[in-house]
């Protein structure tokens, strides 16, 4: 196994016990969308060896819905269901097309709605996106240090893009405050707190799909499900959708793991705290999308009672995790090979393999959650 080290180490003995609903499911509405399909789960051998386990699945995100990362899953169904309570119409009936006919019946180009967020890359595509899909505009703001690739994908979809010389966290807060007196603005973020939880909430409904997804894969290949689950976090709004998918009760439970940069590792610290910290983000990281230092209010309470752990991971095991992956025909940006090195780190611990329960039949499951494209190695 590659030699790895993590920073920072948490684990929760009791995640596998709680339970919490479901969530609202929003597989259906992303089957109407235009070119959808499952993404694929690739099994990798090698790596299941490497590891020490039974088997390798990699969620591969990238390619999702011709964009690549994951984040479409959640823009798409939060902007239809913002929209729909907009305007007084059944988001569970409602198409992309329908809604973009009812959005321009009658109605000036001046008053139409303005989709607006803060994102650190693949989240304020995919709502740039929704905004091109439905003929509306996209108002942008990024911070420093955001990949010309990355400022490039936004600008393809048309958005307006505002750089700020700012950290993540500030940026959201500036994208928020934007929006306060305007009757056509309507704030898509997916970051939550007091007063603002809706949204987020329909963004993590949104990212659901991918694990159901997984698990009706893993059931076409003859397997009972997942026993290990690793998922990228940055302010944790996938990782709570990890969580509340496989901690209601008529899901198998296996064990969770988030992994995030050594150097904004705010689950971690916050979960080893017990309470929500903050973490300074000045430092850069190859894994921009994960360069957040504030976990989202919304998800915090899942985050805790039902992650089995949480590990960091350095920018040299994660450089490394892109190019094995890529060795084996994946395309895995750093956010997205985060996991191979944080599955690494934490089974190179025979502690930590214990307090996941991972043995030699275990079945892994890496998500993957973007491609090269969304995030280039620099």
């Amino acid at each position: 196994m590659h030699s790895t080290h993590a920073a920072y180490w948490y684990a929760n003995p009791d995640a596998r016990r709680w339970q919490t609903a479901a969530p609202a499911s929003a597989l259906s509405f992303h089957r109407t969308l235009t070119g959808y399909s499952p993404t694929p789960l690739t099994e990798l051998p090698s790596l299941a060896a490497e590891l020490g386990v039974g088997r390798v699945f990699l969620k591969d995100e990238s390619n999702r819905l011709g964009l690549p990362a994951f984040k479409i899953l959640g823009a798409s169904w939060a902007v239809c269901r913002a929209l729909c309570e907009r305007c007084g119409l059944d988001p569970e009936t409602m198409t992309v097309p329908e809604l973009r006919e009812h959005l321009h019946s009658g109605t000036d180009a001046g008053s139409l709605p303005v989709l607006v967020t803060a994102t650190d890359g693949n989240h304020g595509r995919a709502v740039s996106r929704m905004a091109a899909l439905l003929g509306l505009r996209a108002r942008v703001y990024i911070p420093n240090g955001l990949s010309a690739a990355a400022i490039e994908g936004i600008k393809g979809e048309g958005a307006e893009l505002i750089e700020l010389d700012a950290i993540y966290d500030d940026v959201v807060e500036a994208a928020a405050a934007s929006t306060q007196g305007s009757d056509r603005d309507v704030l898509i973020q997916d970051t939550a707190w007091a007063g603002y939880t809706d949204i987020p909430r329909w963004i993590v409904d949104g990212y659901t799909t991918l694990f159901a997804e997984t698990d009706e894969a893993l059931a076409q290949a003859g397997l009972a499900g997942a026993d290990l689950v690793a998922c990228p976090v940055g302010v944790g709004s996938l990782a709570h959708a990890m969580v509340d998918h496989y901690r209601n009760p008529g899901n198998r439970a296996p064990s969770l793991l988030s992994v995030e940069p050594d150097t904004a590792a705010c689950i971690a610290q916050s979960l080893q705290a017990g309470q929500p910290v903050v973490v300074d983000t000045s430092f850069p990281t190859i894994m921009s999308g994960l360069n957040c230092g504030t976990p989202s209010e919304l998800g915090w309470p899942s985050l805790l009672s039902g992650l089995d752990g949480a590990v960091s991971v350095s920018e040299e095991d994660c450089r490394q995790a892109v190019l094995d992956l890529g060795g084996l025909g994946l395309d895995a940006g750093p956010c997205g090979a985060s996991t191979l090195a944080g599955v690494r780190a934490a089974l190179s611990d025979e502690k930590h393999r214990q307090e996941l329960e991972i043995t030699p039949d275990s079945v892994v499951v890496l998500v993957s959650t973007e491609g090269l494209a969304a995030n280039p190695l620099r």
